[in-house]
């Protein structure tokens, strides 16, 4: 089974509405190149503003559903796509998430992930305005397949990304905002080494440019598609831009029969790494 998806980098503005018209243009060019699972990128209606610890931010986040799921459900239904959205979650007041919903293709509202692994450091000061996930690892059943979303600092963990597997997942989704520096070296290796370990398709999306009114972080794109096997099949450039790949589903099936790992997987004698 083919699956054509497409993930979507682009900058982000400081303008919430201008964020959503551009990636819902966006999502229309993916759809113009027969998408069916589009992702968007991290906090996708607003810029990264995690570089600053700032309360007036506090004021971008929404209920779920709110005022924009409920916009992109209209999108997923006008374009039979399934839609994976980032953003900014609030669950009651000062009750915030970094968050992704999940959208089936006939606008179905599926559910959302929660960022669990809140990174605080200079320029990624997210415990100022999220709480660590508590949803656990769902995986979605859309009409296109099975999938599941990690979130940008979550990729550092390799726990998640086998319960996701576990859990049944196909393709996994992981939005980013992630800046030139050490994790350069990292974005080819722990996102390609989640698909060999746990034998799915992942797809990986970062920011492009720079939001100087907040900071000096450069997103420098390269956003991808990995097969199970951890090739890469599509890469984008460092540019704005729609990447489309298509995503064969029956090779999940035949990476696993060879590469036996969740048979040989030995949870009994990983006691040592939950007892801290």
């Amino acid at each position: 089974m083919i699956v054509r998806s497409a993930l979507i980098q682009t900058t982000g503005s400081m303008d919430k509405e201008q964020n959503i018209g551009k990636h819902i243009d966006l999502i229309e060019e993916a759809a113009n190149q027969g998408s069916q699972i589009t992702c968007l990128q991290e906090l996708f209606f607003s810029p990264y503003f995690c570089q600053v610890q700032d309360a007036k931010w506090y004021s971008q986040a929404e209920p779920i559903p709110g005022p924009t799921t409920r916009r992109m459900q209209e999108v997923a239904r006008r374009h039979s796509m399934v839609l994976v959205v980032p953003l900014y979650e609030e669950e009651a007041p000062g009750i915030c998430y970094n968050t992704a919903v999940v959208i089936d293709a006939d606008g179905t509202l599926l559910g959302k992930y929660r960022k669990t692994h809140i990174p605080h450091l200079p320029h990624f000061w997210e415990k100022f305005y999220f709480r660590p996930g508590n949803l656990g690892y769902p995986v979605f059943k859309t009409k296109y397949g099975p999938v599941g979303v990690y979130i940008c600092y979550d990729r550092h963990f390799p726990e998640g990304a086998r319960i996701l597997g576990l859990h049944g997942a196909e393709i996994v989704y992981i939005p980013s905002a992630t800046s030139r520096g050490i994790s350069m070296h990292l974005w080819h290796i722990e996102q390609t080494a989640h698909a060999i370990a746990n034998g799915y398709f992942v797809g990986t999306i970062n920011r492009v440019g720079q939001e100087k009114e907040l900071g000096p972080n450069d997103y420098y794109g390269s956003s991808y598609f990995c097969d199970p096997r951890g090739q890469i099949i599509a890469q984008a450039s460092d540019k704005e831009e729609v990447l489309v790949a298509d995503l064969d589903l029956d090779l999940i099936r035949e990476v696993r029969n060879a590469w036996q790992f969740y048979r040989d997987r030995r949870p009994d004698a990983y006691e040592e790494i939950i007892a801290a």
